[in-house]
């Protein structure tokens, strides 16, 4: 058990660092790290809204994974890991200037992450992650850090990291590492039917 669960940190964490890299929420990191200076509340916002943001996707994805019988669940979440996969291949822009509340630096973050987290490809991902490994802590806990590996830096070094990763190839590599997970995923309803 221990095994599936390190399996599952190991895997929500590697698919969400490089997945993030160029999202919507890491160009927010920057905007946010540009507009106020204040590092420490910034990243204690992320940390507080993507904890709150993937256990109710987390957590959607563990009760499918005890409602919907697990070869159904199987094919489901191996065509959306490759569906993320393709999504992931589509750079991300900011749609609008984020909000930004009086109500501090921290306050301000935590609202604005949550929110822009809300039906992106991550969120959708930590659903998927969760009805895979029927796991939630180990996937939570591993979305929320990947999610930190790819924002805190963008907080601390901003426009200036931004400007030396390859961000193409590092969505080609996040793409890859979805698709291949989508097709693991998928490798045990197949080996069911023939």
């Amino acid at each position: 058990m221990a095994g599936v669960q390190l399996e599952a940190f190991l895997v929500s964490l590697s698919l969400v660092a490089l997945a993030e890299m160029g999202d919507k929420t890491q160009l927010l990191s920057f905007v946010l790290a540009a507009q106020f200076r204040k590092p420490w509340a910034i990243i204690a916002g992320i940390l507080v809204a993507t904890l709150a943001n993937h256990f109710l996707a987390g957590g959607v994805g563990y009760l499918m994974a005890e409602w919907i019988p697990r070869q159904p669940m199987l094919w489901i979440v191996g065509f959306a890991f490759v569906g993320f996969g393709i999504w992931t291949l589509r750079p991300d822009s900011l749609d609008e200037t984020p909000e930004f509340y009086k109500a501090g630096v921290f306050v301000t973050t935590a609202i604005v992450f949550f929110l822009a987290e809300m039906a992106d490809k991550t969120q959708f991902a930590t659903v998927a992650l969760a009805a895979r490994f029927e796991a939630l802590w180990p996937v939570v806990l591993g979305t929320t850090a990947g999610m930190l590996v790819a924002d805190v830096p963008a907080v601390w070094l901003g426009a200036k990291l931004a400007a030396r990763v390859p961000m193409r190839k590092v969505r080609l590599a996040a793409a890859i590492l979805f698709i291949v997970t989508g097709l693991l995923t998928l490798a045990g309803p197949l080996k069911e039917l023939f």
